[in-house]
Formats: C-alpha cells, structure tokens, sequence
C-alpha cells in the first residue's frame, strides 16, 4: 500500500523529494483528474515509526493539494491504534499551513477489516476530523465482503465486490496494466481524483468546503435498496457503510462554482465533560451516561451547526472486543460509535480514545445526548469507567 499525492506544480517547479511522473491517457486507460501531477513518498518498506509517519503525511505539504492514503493500522479486527504525537501534529501542519493556509485535502481508505468484524472507529487516521474517509461500493451497488463500518466514514466510490464482480482498472507495477485493483484502497484514490477536479474548478475551497461539499452532494439513491440508512435531524442520509452515499463528480464541480460558493465559516469546538461517572460494567449489562449541553450558547464557540462528534473514553475493560458503543443525539438520531470485534480479546480498554462521528451533520446540538455502552455476552465480570 501506498500514499499518492496529487501536486500542483508552480512556475515548472518541483518538490525535493518527489518522483515525477507524465500522464499518459492513452495507457491503461484515463484518469479521473487526467491534468493532475502525482508523485508518491515510500514509507511501509521497513519499519514505520511515528517520526516517519509524520513525516509522510506532512511532506512538502505547501505544494501538495491531496493526499490519497490506502494505509493504517492492521485490519485484524483487534487491534485499536491512531496517530502518534508526531503524525497527529503533521496533520494539524497539513490542515492549517498548506494550500495557503486552506488546508491540504486529506483522504483515507476506511479500511477492509471487514471479514473479520474489524470497526473503522479503531483506526484513528480513517476517523480523524481532519481525512475524509472513503468506502467501497460494489459494481451491483451492493456493501463489498471487506467493507468496515463506523459512523465516520464521509463517502463512496466504486470498487470490488463478490467473486465475478468488475474490479477497478488502472496503471501496474512493470509498466503493466490491471483489471483487478480492490478494496477500499481502490476507493480512495478515484475519491482523490475526483477531488482534483474540484479544486482545479475552485482552487480556494478550504479543507472544511470540501467534507460539506461532500455531505451536501453524495448520493443516496443508487445505494438505497441497501439497510441501515437514516435520516438525521438535519435531513442528510447516513449510513455506516456509504457515509453519506455515492460521490457525485458532476455534483461536486458544479455545486463548487467559485461564482455561487460560499466558504463555510470558521470551525469552532464545542467541549462538554460528564460527570463523576465511575461506574463497573458486567457481562450483559449496559451503562446509560447523559450529556446535557446548550452548545456552548453565547460564548465564543457557539455551535449551532454540528459537523464532527466525537466521544473521548478512558475505559478498562477485561475484554475489549466484547463492547459496543451506542450515541443518541437531541433530535432522536441513533449512531452506533463501536461494534463487538470478536477477535479483540485485548484486556486494555481505551484510553483518550476519540470515537467519531459525522452522522449528526448539520444538526442543532442543544439537549441531551445519551451514551450508551453495553456487553452482550454473557460471562465474567469487569470494567471501571474512569471518565
């Protein structure tokens, strides 16, 4: 797996660092953004530490526009892992200094753990505010066998699905060519390029333009006949599979018409801490905690409009995997934060861990919250809630 970068070169300049590469649309096929300039960093050749991760993810990030990503934590469906300190300050660098202070477009692949039970809310690169994580959808608009769920999955693009299934064409290793690209990995990348062209028609969208381009002008319909879709207060579609459904390239560019758009203003965070909720947590019990908030009403950070939830937990528990998470918000709004991964018998719990969601998009979010996290299985004892 790699991380490609669309560049956009400036006065015939190029970056340090960065392999140069010539479209050729008569090779294999065209390209989505078939005038972008791509290049890519090698880093999942030895071993990968947080330094190189941050460094990755924040190379030469005033000149490069997009970053496609198809690489993360293992798939296994047990394991819980996010940016370290140094490759969560390079996305901040990311989002605050390139593109001219717009903020580089960040996207993830959602992951493929699906097969295994594994839930995207474990991966904290797919469910930062900062990626716009992408799915997968079949050719028969179908969910594919690997796809993972979790409530901050943004969107969908084509890719493989059961046996018989098209897969995705594009340009191989040795000069070669394939039909059979896969996965979500797949995914993200025609989601980047799809992007290009969004920028190339309005090139000062900011990083927050293009996740509420994406929430406004996905489509739900062609997705429709599969479950777990709802509406929000708001009146988006959501599902954990699709987010909020197939990217629309035509939709995008047209919406993103610099003469109509208007720049969404500026993000503001809204904090509320809970109560003394030190409780335990049995086997086959579950545990209600109620947030009450007035979204921090006539202060400076007044939210009125939601964009990203997230649920910071510090919970030990004697089997993680056996846990689900459940979020309820003011308009009646059920998320399902986390699912029960079997194959997570880990006795760690979470710790700071930030479950996301984009589920409650442009809902108002004065009122109660609930929180509900719960073991189904039926065995021994254990878990403190710290905060």
């Amino acid at each position: 797996m790699t991380m490609l970068m669309f560049l956009k070169y400036r006065h015939g300049t190029r970056c340090a660092g960065e392999i140069a590469m010539v479209e050729n649309n008569g090779f294999c096929g065209v390209g989505v953004a078939y005038d972008a300039k791509i290049g890519g960093v090698r880093m999942l050749d030895g071993p990968v530490t947080d330094s190189l991760e941050g460094k990755a993810i924040a190379f030469n990030h005033k000149y490069v526009h997009i970053y496609s990503a198809s690489w993360g934590p293992n798939d296994d469906g047990k394991t819980v892992e996010g940016p370290g300190h140094m490759a969560s300050k390079a996305f901040e660098k990311g989002i605050t200094e390139g593109r001219d202070g717009k903020g580089v477009i960040y996207v993830w692949a959602s992951g493929n753990g699906g097969r295994v039970g594994d839930n995207c809310n474990c991966d904290g690169y797919t469910s930062s505010i900062y990626t716009i994580s992408i799915s997968s959808a079949s050719q028969h608009q179908k969910v594919p066998w690997y796809e993972e769920k979790c409530a901050s999955t943004m969107a969908t693009t084509y890719s493989s699905g059961t046996f018989g299934d098209q897969r995705i064409a594009t340009a191989d290793l040795h000069n070669k060519c394939t039909t059979s690209h896969t996965g979500t990995s797949a995914a993200a990348p025609l989601a980047a390029g799809i992007f290009a062209l969004v920028l190339q028609v309005n090139p000062e969208l900011t990083w927050r333009d293009m996740q509420h381009l994406v929430a406004w002008t996905s489509e739900y319909a062609p997705l429709r006949n599969n479950t777990d879709w709802k509406t929000n207060g708001a009146g988006y579609k959501v599902n954990s599979n699709f987010g909020f459904g197939l990217l629309n390239a035509a939709a995008l560019v047209d919406t993103a018409d610099p003469s109509t758009w208007k720049t969404v203003p500026n993000k503001t965070i809204c904090y509320v801490n809970s109560t003394d909720i030190s409780k335990e947590l049995h086997s086959g019990q579950e545990l209600e905690i109620v947030f009450d908030t007035t979204g921090c009403d006539g202060q400076p950070n007044e939210i009125n409009f939601l964009e990203h939830v997230q649920l910071e937990l510090s919970m030990d528990y004697t089997k993680r995997g056996d846990l689900g998470v459940t979020m309820t918000s003011p308009s009646g709004l059920k998320t399902v934060l986390l699912t029960e991964r079997k194959l997570d018998k880990s006795g760690d719990g979470f710790h700071n861990w930030k479950f996301m969601s984009v589920h409650s998009w442009g809902e108002n979010p004065t009122g109660k919250w609930i929180v509900k996290i719960f073991d189904k299985k039926v065995i021994a004892p254990g878990a403190i809630i710290k905060k």
